[in-house]
């Protein structure tokens, strides 16, 4: 899908608060975040969007669904980074937190600010890096930041799927970056605007290349407990961007387990 298609789409569904609140900036918690400029590589890729994926796995993180005290974790495509930064905010938190997006000025800039404005709020023990990745180009910079060069025990993707053409490289990013062990899970998140097919498409690729997938049960309430506001966002916009969602977990089958 075209990116103007796809942000006629999610405005259509009512996913882009801005048209409320155009500050670009919410509240999660402690954290304080915001999102790049309405311009260039961040007006295409989409980073200058607050999207209800990232909001669903920030969710998740803080209700302990997706557990991540002491394990090592990285997001691919972070955009404003809800979920990792979260993470990081949490009284058990990631041992370390690695924040990636495309390798633009716009949007680097954003999240190094996005990361300064909230260090006080990152909990003792936890690493947090941010840095710029092109998805499908050389994973070492990244793995040179886990431990032993091993990979992450997760990997975040939200909302990346509506990039169907760069699925590939995507994927090889993923399956170099996900620690080949029995408890290393992928995380993914994808609005209801990304055509199933194209869903459908990305999982069936990633199990050809070793990955067992368990999709998450679909919720219409919001049961974080921690406040959210900003961009339109209340407690009942936040139950209704849970129905745009989908969301799976990811990890190696036995077959690849076997094989180390």
């Amino acid at each position: 899908m075209a990116s103007e298609d796809f942000i006629d789409s999610i405005r259509l569904l009512h996913e882009d608060g801005r048209e409320e609140d155009d500050s670009g900036m919410i509240s999660y918690g402690p954290l304080t975040l915001t999102v790049a400029p309405r311009e260039g590589k961040a007006n295409t890729l989409m980073a200058d969007q607050f999207f209800s994926p990232g909001l669903l796995l920030a969710e998740h993180i803080e209700r302990g669904i997706i557990p991540v005290k002491g394990r090592t974790m990285i997001e691919l495509g972070a955009g404003c980074a809800v979920p990792s930064l979260l993470a990081s905010t949490l009284p058990e938190p990631p041992a370390l937190v690695v924040i990636t997006d495309y390798p633009d000025e716009a949007i680097l800039h954003n999240l190094s600010q996005s990361l300064d404005r909230n260090r006080s709020a990152v909990a003792s023990g936890c690493d947090i890096r941010c840095l710029g990745y092109d998805w499908g180009r050389d994973v070492s910079p990244l793995l040179d930041i886990s431990p032993a060069r091993a990979g992450y025990d997760i990997v975040l993707l939200s909302d990346l799927l509506h990039f169907d053409a760069s699925h590939s490289d995507l994927l090889t990013s993923l399956v170099s970056l996900l620690r080949k062990t029995p408890t290393a899970r992928t995380y993914v998140a994808a609005g209801k605007y990304t055509a199933a097919v194209v869903c459908t498409s990305f999982l069936q690729s990633a199990e050809r290349n070793g990955l067992v997938w368990t999709e998450g049960d679909e919720e219409s309430e919001w049961l974080g407990n921690l406040p959210v506001s900003g961009s339109g966002l209340n407690r009942e916009n936040l139950g209704l961007r849970k129905t745009m969602c989908k969301w799976w977990t990811g990890r190696w089958s036995e077959d690849v387990l076997r094989s180390l």
